[in-house]
């Protein structure tokens, strides 16, 4: 693996141009028109390597363009291949990008499609929670960047609706996820449809030393570009950790809410079902609170993002599915309701904000039962993580408990009593079977049947006048 060192003058020097790249100038109209004018670190160091040919694995701090770093190169190469023909043969498969969440599939998407209006390239997304119809109308008239969940991808696969054999780039987008135990075997069936001959590049925020590994089984003398330290957070993120218990968190959060007077914020858990319940809490607390998860329908999560990114939302409780790729302009602050289980999800988490060099704030609450978890975060970023206390404001004062042997209590108490026994007692209401009336007369001399060894019949009783008795059978009808 050939790695590109950092420059010691990175920042000092000036951010070079897009201008100044070798690409065709339907590209670079796209780009100025996106408002883009210099480029990131990452982007100035990738996008040659990309038009060079070579496989890349691309390292950097979330919110730093990574996404424009493999998608303007390899639309530059495609343009060779620029058609306006309406068979959907002169259209096919060249360029795969694979993406773990839906969220980030179609965001990628958006990007491709932004960089690619002023040529003849088709582009489309699929991925999983909504029909599978409309994308496989759009796969049967040809597109040449395919964007795809791995689920969905062979879903169309096996439907013979995606046919790969003429890929000649493939990106994984979020690599580190992708090549993770859950994402792995599909990764591999997807793979063995493509050709071998194929420029494969990877991009991510975090890469552990085992994912490094990995990835070189399926790269080619691939080029290391890292930005800044490995698996580091941004600089402009202020990052705060504070001792709570887990009663206590929710009213924490409310508290930094309102004296850092914060008009976003997007809150991070664990679970599906607690994402679901602290939404509702929130909702309840008079904030307009959505909730975003993987139980919720594709249709469901766009619309709960949109209004999140348009300003109609101020929480968006979320479960990882909103941790990667995702760019929401100008938020302000990040919370870990939950401590992540995996280190590099907190990379990913507080990179949703501070994207795009603005400052940000990123709140972790910490229970005694996360201390693993936090000497996990602790390695991974190379940071010694001090725990704050926090008071809590007591927004609605309780009342105080009212006592048992005060004056009122004690002459409420006395009041019921003697109303109690001023109330005239209701008198018994008669029996209406005589029966139920009758002393009880032992039957018998007393003595037991076992005792004197058979069976003693039951003597015959005065029947109720309520009770109707049996009527006689004829022998010929089984009576006696």
């Amino acid at each position: 693996m050939t790695e590109i060192p950092e420059s010691a003058d990175t920042e000092a020097s000036a951010p070079p141009l897009f201008n100044t790249l070798p690409l065709d100038p339907k590209l670079l109209r796209a780009v100025a028109d996106a408002g883009y004018v210099a480029m990131t670190p990452i982007q100035a160091k990738a996008i040659p390597i990309v038009l060079a040919g070579r496989d890349v694995m691309g390292a950097a701090q979330t919110g730093t363009g990574k996404t424009a770093a493999f998608t303007i190169p390899l639309l530059q190469k495609m343009l060779r291949h620029e058609n306006a023909s309406m068979s959907p043969a002169r259209h096919p498969v060249r360029a795969l990008v694979l993406a773990p969440t839906r969220e980030l599939a179609d965001q990628v998407a958006n990007n491709v499609k932004t960089y690619a209006k002023h040529t003849q390239l088709r582009s489309t997304v699929v991925f999983g929670g909504i029909d599978m119809k409309p994308q496989t109308l759009v796969l049967k008239g040809g597109v040449e960047v395919l964007i795809a969940t791995p689920g969905r991808l062979l879903d169309h696969i096996e439907a013979k609706n995606a046919v790969l054999n003429q890929v000649e780039y493939v990106v994984l987008d979020e690599a580190d996820r992708m090549l993770d135990i859950g994402f792995l075997p599909d990764l591999q069936r997807i793979l063995s449809y493509l050709p071998k001959e194929r420029q494969t590049l990877l991009f991510s925020a975090t890469f552990s030393p085992e994912i490094k590994r990995l990835a070189n089984s399926y790269l080619q003398d691939p080029v290391l570009v890292e930005v800044a330290r490995p698996n580091a957070t941004a600089t402009n993120v202020e990052q705060r950790f504070y001792s709570v218990s887990d009663d206590d968190k929710r009213a924490v959060v409310r508290q930094i809410l309102k004296s850092r007077e914060l008009a976003q914020a997007l809150i991070f858990v664990n679970s599906k079902l607690g994402c679901a319940r602290l939404a509702r809490s929130f909702e309840r607390d008079g904030l307009r609170t959505q909730a975003l998860h993987g139980d919720k329908s594709q249709d469901e999560r766009l619309k709960a993002l949109a209004a999140f990114k348009a300003g109609e939302v101020d929480l968006l409780v979320a479960t990882d599915v909103a941790a990667r790729g995702l760019d929401i302009a100008d938020l302000p602050a990040v919370f870990n309701f939950d401590v992540p289980f995996n280190a590099e999800d907190y990379v990913h988490r507080i990179g949703r904000t501070g994207r795009a060099g603005a400052s940000g704030l990123a709140v972790t609450l910490v229970t005694r039962d996360d201390s693993r978890l936090i000497g996990d975060i602790e390695k991974l970023i190379k940071t010694k993580i001090e725990l704050e206390p926090i008071e809590i404001d007591n927004e609605r004062p309780r009342r105080p408990p009212r006592r048992r042997d005060d004056d009122g209590y004690r002459e409420a108490a006395e009041r019921v009593i003697e109303r109690a026994s001023e109330r005239p007692r209701r008198p018994a209401a008669a029996s209406a079977d005589p029966f139920f009336d009758k002393p009880y007369e032992p039957s018998g001399d007393g003595s037991a049947a076992w005792e004197k060894g058979a069976a003693q019949p039951m003597p015959a009783r005065s029947l109720s006048p309520n009770i109707r008795p049996k009527k006689k059978v004829a022998a010929l009808l089984g009576g006696s």
